[in-house]
């Protein structure tokens, strides 16, 4: 199974939920069938995607069985998977979330951390790296950074700016 997207919270009276979908291509979400819904805790369903649209520039997800504002407040935080075989592939040179997370984070030969993450404010990606010593640190996604990106297996070789992982 492979997380394609997050709900935030409750949206409106009839089970609908805010959230967001990992692919900048228009339409992705509207094209979700069956799906899982997974809570931090590890609790799951799966569950057909009833209708997708956009209000005031969110998503709004309607599943199959969740009808009320009660059901929906359940599955509220809950991450979006689907079938490893229903995964929209990236373009050439595109990396979905899934193919970054649990990449190991060189930096000039050495081993920085791993990523855990991906966060957009809106400027470009960064990376959220678990660093070898437990803390984290926040790494531009970047060509300028990140100089070699090899998903197959699990690495990002990279050249940061001395300090950006102090």
């Amino acid at each position: 199974m492979i997380a394609v997207g997050r709900l935030f919270r409750v949206r409106g009276n009839r089970g609908e939920l805010n959230g967001e979908v990992y692919s900048s291509r228009p339409g992705r979400a509207e094209k979700l069938g069956n799906v899982v819904l997974e809570l931090p805790n590890g609790r799951s369903r799966p569950s057909a995607v009833e209708n997708v649209w956009s209000h005031d520039g969110r998503l709004v997800f309607k599943f199959a069985g969740i009808d009320t504002i009660s059901a929906a407040e359940e599955w509220a935080g809950a991450d979006i998977f689907v079938e490893d075989s229903e995964r929209e592939l990236p373009e050439p040179g595109e990396y979905s979330h899934s193919d970054l997370i649990g990449c190991e984070l060189w930096n000039r030969g050495v081993k920085a951390g791993v990523v855990s993450g991906i966060e957009e404010f809106g400027a470009g990606p960064l990376l959220n790296v678990i660093l070898v010593d437990g803390r984290e640190a926040l790494v531009p996604f970047t060509r300028t950074h990140c100089k070699e990106i090899d998903v197959a297996a699990k690495l990002i070789r990279a050249e940061l700016p001395d300090g950006l992982l102090d």
